[in-house]
């Protein structure tokens, strides 16, 4: 079956760094565009950073350009987020997505989440 499993999140000092992890499998990885999403205790849901399928290409929220960086290993079948300089506005449950449009139409699956607090 399809799985997005995360890994790597944890309690991190302000301006430490973490890298998390998300393995995927299930379904053709290179076929998907992959995100790292996260959401807050009482906010709604955010796109983090965004890559494509080769991963030539990658977005980021305002918020976090400059500090993290998304990348993927289609060998490996995973794609990973570097965070570096890490503020407590960063706690948040961070959400591995992948997104394609196939032939028979829009496909998404979603991990459970990995917890990173970043606090003193």
């Amino acid at each position: 079956q399809v799985q997005l499993v995360e890994s790597g999140g944890g309690l991190v000092q302000p301006g430490g760094s973490l890298r998390l992890s998300c393995a995927a499998s299930g379904f053709t990885f290179t076929r998907y565009n992959m995100s790292w999403y996260r959401q807050a205790p009482g906010k709604e849901r955010e796109l983090v950073a965004h890559i494509s399928r080769g991963g030539l290409t990658t977005t980021y929220a305002d918020s976090v350009q400059g500090r993290f960086t998304i990348s993927r290993d289609n060998n490996k079948d995973t794609v990973y987020l570097s965070m570096n300089r890490l503020k407590p506005v960063d706690t948040a449950l961070y959400y591995c997505n992948a997104n394609a449009i196939l032939s028979w139409g829009p496909v998404e699956y979603w991990g459970q989440g990995t917890q990173v607090t970043v606090s003193s």
